[in-house]
């Protein structure tokens, strides 16, 4: 677990409507990282992702080169990781 880092991200821009969840959670399943994602009321989308900093990158990359979402601002925290977690799910 010493190469597991986690972030608490909040993403801004056309975020919801357009597949973020989904995307995020087919993503981070793909690139074995674990964690949570879901819509805030205020139109932003909230993710807690843990896994090894290559693939939390790669997983951001896939968000940022989607046809459709478009984030204008990323808002990250370093968390600690979290033991035991298992899977990346949609809230």
């Amino acid at each position: 677990m010493s190469n597991m880092i986690r972030r608490h991200i909040t993403f801004y821009g056309r975020v919801q409507r357009v597949g973020f969840r989904y995307t995020a959670e087919y993503a981070a399943s793909n690139n074995n990282c674990t964690g949570w994602v879901k819509n805030e009321y205020d139109g932003s989308v909230l993710m807690e992702i843990q896994g090894r900093e290559e693939d939390i990158d790669e997983v951001l990359a896939i968000l940022e080169n989607d046809l459709y979402i478009r984030i204008t601002d990323m808002e990250v925290e370093d968390m600690e990781p979290l033991e035991n977690e298992c899977g990346f799910k949609t809230m």
